[in-house]
């Protein structure tokens, strides 16, 4: 659609049905640089912001933002400046300062998951919504997104 209706700005989530936001981000930052991307998502984990930064977004934000924020947040990037949530640009900076590796080896990542978090991780990658997977696993959809 980046393509036929060449859009000014995309506001993306990380997990989507069909096809991730990170991979989505990547098609459309190299099919059109004019076209800019906001993530806006509950997945507030490094790995995250450094792959949507690696990929091309030009922001991130944790959908928890004020709506005041977001409105701001989508004419920052929208006019060509990025922007990320506060909590986020506090872990870059101070990332960026003692010289933390910017890319997190995946496999310790999942190693250091419980066994129900990796069950949920599963249940995510599969498409289902929090509340699906609350339902299926009983549990509060709360419970689920933490």
């Amino acid at each position: 659609m980046v393509a036929e209706l060449p859009p000014d700005l995309v506001l993306t989530d990380i997990p989507m049905p069909g096809m991730d936001g990170l991979t989505a981000t990547r098609l459309i930052t190299r099919h059109s640089s004019r076209t800019k991307v906001l993530v806006l998502t509950t997945f507030d984990l490094d790995a995250c912001v450094y792959e949507a930064l690696r990929v091309g977004a030009s922001g991130f934000l944790l959908k928890d933002s004020e709506p005041d924020d977001l409105l701001s947040a989508i004419r920052v990037v929208a006019s060509g400046d990025g922007v990320f949530a506060p909590a986020v640009t506090r872990r870059l900076i101070a990332a960026f300062a003692h010289g933390a590796p910017v890319h997190a080896n995946v496999a310790e990542v999942l190693d250091s998951l419980t066994h129900r978090e990796r069950e949920i991780l599963v249940l995510v990658a599969t498409g289902l919504s929090d509340a699906e997977i609350g339902a299926r696993l009983e549990l509060a959809v709360g419970t689920v997104k933490t």
